[in-house]
């Protein structure tokens, strides 16, 4: 259908799901847009213009693109600003000229998917901003939406963050109730590294877990809950045999102090957990 690719995405299957759930498809009575096939003539044409009533970091295009030509193969579609521009508001995204009734049953869908993608790389832009001028880099984390995961990291990425982990299967992270099982820190990396695992992240929330963690072979600290001046002094313990993470309780005002403290990554749940949708909106008129 698109070019359009994000690897392990399938958007055909996302497209097709979604409209067969807002469509009713299977459901007793189901399968069809009612309200469309009762007002709207079946040879009616619309054209129509998407536009941002904020200013935002723009992402979805593409997958708002597919919702409309699944139900309309001809339709005339121009996209016109790029994933991850910094729009503002009043800004044109995109134009759709083609079947009313296919329009009118995809609107829905491709705004709900635009609207929170591009909340989601919007959020993500603002963080990024106030990391300022450091090293670190932003990472987001697998607090997501079931099944918009690959979605919702893309969207972190078009707004200028990083991932982190895709899922349970990429990287080995330790956390305290790993640790619990365990025994210890150095306990639960060695398991981790006996078991052939090649990535290891592994949590630490106080100073003294930092060395057991590295003599048991940590690829990668992860610095829970930690204050920026904690922050540098495991920095400076750490010494750069391994990358330092900082998470848990960063905030907007708090991300700046957090980034410069010397380390490589700050991870941020609310970017896809929390991020408010975008208002962009979608005015058609008859043709």
């Amino acid at each position: 259908m698109t070019s359009f690719i994000i690897p392990g995405f399938d958007l055909d299957a996302f497209t097709a799901a979604t409209l067969a759930e807002d469509l009713g498809e299977g459901l007793p009575g189901g399968g069809h847009d009612v309200t469309c096939e009762s007002v709207i003539p079946e040879e009616a044409r619309f054209a129509g213009v998407m536009d941002s009533r904020d200013a935002i970091t723009v992402c979805g295009l593409p997958i708002a693109a597919a919702f409309f030509r699944a139900l309309d193969p001809d339709m005339e579609i121009e996209i016109l600003t790029r994933e991850g521009a910094q729009v503002a508001p009043g800004t044109a995204l995109m134009r759709l000229t083609g079947n009313a009734r296919a329009m009118l049953t995809a609107e829905r869908s491709a705004l709900n998917t635009v609207q929170h993608l591009s909340g989601v790389a919007t959020l993500t832009r603002s963080y990024v901003d106030a990391m300022g001028d450091t090293r670190a880099k932003l990472l987001d984390t697998r607090k997501t939406i079931p099944g918009l995961r690959h979605l919702e990291k893309y969207a972190v990425r078009t707004g200028g963050g990083h991932n982190h982990r895709m899922g349970l299967w990429d990287a080995a992270m330790i956390k305290d109730n790993h640790v619990l099982v365990a025994g210890g820190v150095a306990e639960a990396v060695r398991r981790a590294l006996s078991a052939g695992v090649a990535d290891v992240i592994c949590e630490v929330d106080r100073i003294d877990q930092i060395e057991p963690a590295l003599e048991a072979g940590a690829t990668r600290l992860l610095l829970d809950n930690m204050g920026p001046d904690r922050l540098r002094e495991a920095v400076t313990l750490v010494a750069g045999r391994v990358p330092c993470e900082a998470s848990g309780g960063v905030r907007l005002d708090t991300i700046g102090a957090i980034a410069a403290s010397g380390v490589d990554y700050v991870s941020v749940g609310r970017l896809t957990q929390s991020a408010p949708a975008a208002d962009i909106g979608l005015d058609f008129t008859p043709i």
